[in-house]
């Protein structure tokens, strides 16, 4: 029986608390590993496996992409533009007398909005952020975006449409309370005047 030399690869392994906007994340940093990393599911904790030379700020960033990306491929994350606008449309003929959006959409740009709307053009943009939270919470969201094509400010007879919605101040609370656990500062503003 031929021996093997003893293996130079190392692993280490480090386990991040969770936070609350992700489960917990076991990091596993491989010499093995040169240029790669991956990203799955292990019950409710994610292992990612990245290359041991990473290092400092360049090793965050590595690992926040991959389970930014793993935790938008969830199942129930998955849901694309096409099933958002379904829902919207459901929800129009619901709270907003049946005035739809001509587009509704998932966006990743949006860095101090959770959605905006064009009245004008009739467009609804609402920030990925937001795949992360409760249906309830999406659907108040909505709702909030398309009372603005009736009503493009924030007046009285906007928040008289807006308020259908049963969950509308629960959700103004659950957003303050996500955006602090994400350090986010949102801005007021939802509204594009521009056409």
């Amino acid at each position: 029986m031929a021996h093997r030399p003893p293996s130079t690869h190392q692993t280490s392994i480090h386990v991040e608390a969770p936070r609350f906007d992700r489960p917990e994340v076991e990091v596993r940093a491989s010499s093995r590993r040169k240029k790669t990393g991956t990203a799955h599911w292990s019950g409710s904790r994610i292992v990612v496996q990245i290359p041991a030379r990473l290092r400092g700020r360049e090793r965050t960033v590595f690992v926040d992409n991959l389970v930014e990306r793993l935790l938008t491929q969830r199942p129930q994350n998955a849901a694309g533009d096409a099933s958002l606008e379904e829902r919207a449309n459901v929800l129009a003929e619901l709270y907003n007398d049946g005035v739809m959006a001509s587009s509704v959409r998932w966006v990743s740009n949006q860095r101090a909005r959770w959605a905006s709307c064009s009245p004008a053009s009739r467009e609804i943009r609402v920030s990925s952020r937001l795949r992360q939270c409760p249906d309830w919470v999406i659907d108040a969201v909505l709702v909030h975006e398309l009372a603005h094509l009736q009503e493009a400010d924030h007046s009285t007879a906007f928040y008289e449409i807006a308020n259908r919605h049963p969950r509308q101040d629960e959700c103004g609370l659950f957003l303050d309370g996500y955006a602090l656990g994400l350090g986010l500062r949102i801005e007021v503003g939802d509204v594009d005047t521009a056409s």
